[in-house]
């Protein structure tokens, strides 16, 4: 069994920085894509970064330009760096990963339990 831990949540005004964490931790395991998605309040989950094990990103268009996504591969983490935040960003961010137990091809989604990030104007 595997665990995604975020941390780094919270308030903070427009035109600030915050910076998100998670790691993975549990049973040996092959950590795949990883991403990052949230959920403003009253809206669907959406997508705001994926990255893969060789470090290739993608962005939702909303955040291009001001969000960061980086992992470490030796430490099982994936970071979101968040900057030029603006109030629609305020949303539960939810750390997520695709992994496979060590020497098998069986895939399955984790996502950790969610980090509130509130932007004031």
């Amino acid at each position: 069994q595997v665990q995604l831990v975020e941390s780094g949540g919270g308030l903070v005004q427009a035109g600030g920085s915050l910076r998100l964490s998670c790691a993975a931790s549990g049973s040996r395991s092959t950590i795949k894509t990883m991403a990052w998605y949230r959920q403003p309040p009253g809206k669907q989950r959406e997508l705001v970064a994926a990255i893969t094990t060789d470090g290739s990103t993608n962005y939702a268009d909303s955040v291009k330009g001001r969000f960061t996504c980086s992992r470490d591969n030796s430490r099982n983490t994936v970071s979101l760096q968040m900057n030029s935040l603006k109030p629609e960003d305020t949303a539960v961010y939810y750390c997520y990963a695709i992994i496979s137990p060590l020497y098998q091809r069986e895939e399955f989604q984790y996502w950790g339990q969610g980090t509130q990030v509130t932007v004031s104007s």
